[in-house]
């Protein structure tokens, strides 16, 4: 059996079993982040996320993000994973988060969702995130939605299990200087709600694969 099948077969059982959550979340939080309990945020957004893994055309396991388009939001240009807010049409958080993949990346292939990590709630906007990981055998082709999506990120795994690749530094938002934790990806900031999920996707790789 290949080594991406191993990884998936045993990150498939690993998100079946409790996980991480808030530890994991706050590994990356910038330092003035609250974490209300969901019972506490008042008209939140709900919205999902995919983190989908594939192998690469050198048989590198990647994780896939994207550089958001400059826009008038709170998100503008940022680092992210694709997804977006659900729709009165979506039957459930999953397949918003599916609807958002294709809209967004233009995907060839559709994910095999294997499981799902924590919500987290995103203060700025209201949003509570579900993410969701999924996988691929292959690299799709992509045909990206230019309004929307910059340019998609292919980040190798490797890089997330490296230690150095995460730092702090200070981001000023809406003139507030905010201290964070990142993740140094393709020479950029990975910050924020992203930065939290993809660090508890990482604790859980760990976990599975006794790195």
């Amino acid at each position: 059996m290949e080594m991406f099948q191993i990884l998936i077969n045993t990150l498939t059982a690993q998100l079946n079993k409790p996980l991480e959550g808030m530890n994991a979340h706050m590994e990356m939080a910038h330092f003035s982040r609250v974490f209300p309990d969901k019972a506490e945020v008042v008209n939140y957004k709900s919205s999902a996320v995919i983190v989908l893994l594939y192998p690469n055309q050198n048989k590198e396991t990647c994780i896939l993000l994207i550089e958001r388009s400059t826009y008038e939001g709170h998100h503008s240009g940022q680092i992210a994973l694709p997804g977006g807010k659900r729709e009165p049409a979506d039957v459930d958080l999953q397949a918003t988060a599916l609807r958002e993949f294709f809209e967004e990346t233009g995907s060839s292939e559709t994910p095999f969702f294997i499981g799902k990590l924590s919500e987290v709630y995103i203060p700025v906007s209201k949003f509570i995130v579900q993410p969701y990981v999924a996988y691929l055998t292959k690299r799709p082709d992509f045909l990206i939605n230019d309004v929307e999506v910059y340019k998609l990120i292919e980040w190798e795994l490797h890089e997330l299990l490296n230690q150095n690749t995460i730092n702090t530094t200070t981001i000023t938002v809406s003139n507030i200087n905010i201290v964070t934790p990142y993740f140094l990806v393709d020479e950029k900031i990975l910050w924020g709600a992203t930065a939290m999920i993809i660090n508890e996707l990482k604790h859980v790789i760990k976990d599975s694969v006794n790195l």
